[in-house]
């Protein structure tokens, strides 16, 4: 008769109340998760900075965490925030005159239905058009609010992971419940995976918006920095990408009368900016590792639906972990029961 021992009834238990205490830890502290995901990429980044002017360098371990953020925040955060700004200036700005921008669009319509023989518009999609523009900015204030505040508790969290880098490292490593060799193969992987995700689709959309604005002006775009700045923040979007930016452009283009330069924005846009898009992926794939597009695209669903906006990046990343766990589970469990039954079977049948 087999029976379960004290011992292992005492452990059982005491998961239990670990994985319960952690669940109600995680359904409070949900908010914060966008700025603890991004102190964990900055700290990526970061550490061997951190590890360089700390062991190397001799500096006080809190001036070169405060060194680093500084930087961190002038070189990534502060375009990024400029680049919002704008959109979000132009944005109120198409709100607060939106009775004329329903006009306007109106306008372009009636010549592409002139021109095309075609109409985009019709009475329920304006009427959605107009609802979509009227819950526009209560969206955005939203967003703006979010972002800042995982702005702020990522840099709360990232000079505490600085400052405490060798302890708190020291300590995962200790207490992660996985064979040696997997806690290493855990932090190379995490280490490539926040690179080429972190690093990589934003530079890729940077990479496209620089290439999208020489078109915009040797064709004669009206403001395109403006342009640059939708085209990059379009181009980290999946599927659709930069195209979604170039192609209306050339249809409005076209419907008001400047039919070449649509036609060449268009053109420019399909071969240069898409060539452009798969040309420097493969070469930044080389050296930052490659993401699956198929990860990259459920990833931007899941990550913009838990997040907003910083999602498109952090989604793809969630993913990558996730895969990398199940991994790392069949490595450790799974492939070591395979690896029993193999050696049962090879003794079985050299057994006379």
């Amino acid at each position: 008769m087999s029976y379960i021992d004290n011992d292992r009834l005492k452990q059982i238990f005491f998961l239990l109340i670990i994985i319960l205490w952690g669940v109600l830890l995680f359904s409070e502290l949900y908010g914060l998760f966008p700025g603890l995901l991004g102190a964990l990429s900055m700290y990526i980044l970061c550490r061997r900075w951190m590890r360089h002017l700390v062991e190397t360098r001799k500096w006080r371990k809190s001036l070169a965490a405060t060194t680093l953020m500084f930087l961190s925040f002038i070189i990534i955060l502060l375009p990024i925030g400029l680049m919002i700004n704008m959109l979000t200036d132009k944005i109120s700005y198409a709100i607060n005159h939106s009775s004329e921008l329903i006009q306007g669009i109106k306008v372009i319509d009636g010549r592409l239905q002139q021109s095309m023989g075609f109409s985009l518009l019709t009475p329920e999609r304006l009427q959605k058009v107009q609802e979509a523009v009227t819950g526009l900015l209560p969206m955005l204030l939203g967003a703006t609010f979010n972002t800042v505040t995982a702005i702020a508790i990522l840099y709360f969290v990232l000079y505490f992971m600085l400052v405490y880098s060798r302890e708190m490292e020291e300590g995962l490593y200790e207490y992660i419940p996985l064979k040696d060799e997997n806690v290493i193969r855990l932090g190379k992987e995490l280490h490539t995976m926040i690179f080429a995700n972190a690093v990589g689709i934003p530079l890729i959309a940077v990479i496209q918006g620089v290439v999208a604005l020489l078109g915009y002006f040797i064709f004669g775009v009206p403001q395109p920095v403006f342009w640059f700045a939708v085209t990059c923040f379009c181009a980290m979007l999946p599927i659709i990408g930069a195209a979604a930016v170039y192609v209306p452009m050339g249809i409005y283009l076209i419907a008001a009368g400047h039919t070449w330069q649509g036609i060449a924005i268009l053109i420019y846009g399909f071969v240069v900016v898409g060539a452009s898009d798969n040309i420097f992926r493969m070469m930044l794939a080389k050296r930052i590792g490659d993401v699956h597009p198929l990860i990259t695209v459920f990833g931007v669903i899941v990550g913009v639906n838990l997040f907003g906006f910083i999602g498109l990046i952090f989604g793809p990343l969630l993913i990558s972990m996730f895969i990398l766990l199940l991994k790392i589970y069949s490595n450790e469990y799974l492939v070591k029961k395979r690896e029993v039954k193999v050696i049962k079977t090879g003794a079985a049948k050299v057994k006379p």
